[in-house]
């Protein structure tokens, strides 16, 4: 896993149609839904007549985390969802990356969002390495 400024990364050498897949299938396991799914390639195409890669951004929620986010501190809704993004960089091999919350929370400065801010860290980071064990499969 690589650590980017506003994020976290892996490679997989798997099809971007099975990392798709597989990300929606690792944020389920923790209790992530996918509320939103953006076809950046097929918006670009549509909005601009331009050609672009294989790129998805997958809008996650964790109902019970974004409830109590809420409940602490109401405008965090324009962080919210958490989004991955899922690309190709190559035939048979894509990236999927995940917005670093423990960065976009810092910037609120309410000491009640820390540990869930830290909570939705590390269940992020786990579905990022569940994806980077079960690509070698």
């Amino acid at each position: 896993m690589e650590e980017t400024r506003y994020g976290m990364r892996v490679e997989l050498s798997v099809a971007y149609e099975d990392a798709v897949e597989r990300a929606t299938a690792a944020l389920k396991t923790e209790g992530f839904g996918v509320l939103t799914t953006i076809d950046v390639k097929q918006t670009i195409k549509q909005k601009l007549d331009r050609d672009f890669r294989k790129y998805v951004i997958l809008g996650a929620c964790n109902p019970p985390i974004a409830f109590q986010a809420l409940s602490a501190e109401i405008d965090l809704g324009l962080l919210l969802p958490c989004n991955l993004i899922v690309y190709e960089t190559d035939p048979g091999r894509s990236v999927v990356a995940a917005v670093a919350p423990l960065v976009t929370m810092g910037h609120v400065g309410n000491e009640a969002l820390a540990p869930l801010g830290q909570q939705v860290d590390a269940k992020l980071r786990r579905v990022l390495a569940t994806l980077e064990t079960g690509a070698s499969r």
